[in-house]
């Protein structure tokens, strides 16, 4: 599966959270492990590229320290899933505001190549 399929089918899977609050548990528990799982690869076997080399110690920072940003909120993500699964109706608010906010770290990850590197099946 390329990476655009991948970013389709999670993008399918956050709409179909919006559309019916049954589905936005798994929605938050699937996005928030790809996000995260994504985001490791990326730290583990790629090194940043482009801007990030020849600017100086800041930016190469910067690509490690936002990586590890998107880890820790995909756990977070993952665990809210968790969370939201108790009690759905009551926390339906909150769950969809963390899996709208989740759009952004996807963004990040998928632009910096990171569902190309899980080589999802």
């Amino acid at each position: 599966m390329s990476s655009v399929a991948a970013d389709l089918n999670l993008a399918a899977l956050i709409s179909g959270a919006c559309r019916n609050a049954e589905n936005l548990p798994g929605a938050l528990i699937a996005c928030g492990v790809v996000e995260a799982a994504a985001a490791l690869c990326l730290i583990i076997f790629k090194e940043p590229g482009g801007m990030f080399l020849h600017h100086g110690k800041a930016p190469f920072f910067l690509y490690y320290g936002i990586l590890a940003a998107v880890v820790v909120f995909g756990l977070f993500e993952a665990s809210a899933g968790f969370w939201v699964s108790g009690n759905v109706t009551g926390r339906l608010a909150l769950g969809r505001t963390v899996l709208w906010v989740s759009i952004l770290p996807l963004v990040m990850v998928s632009a910096l190549g990171g569902f190309a590197m899980l080589n999802l099946k």
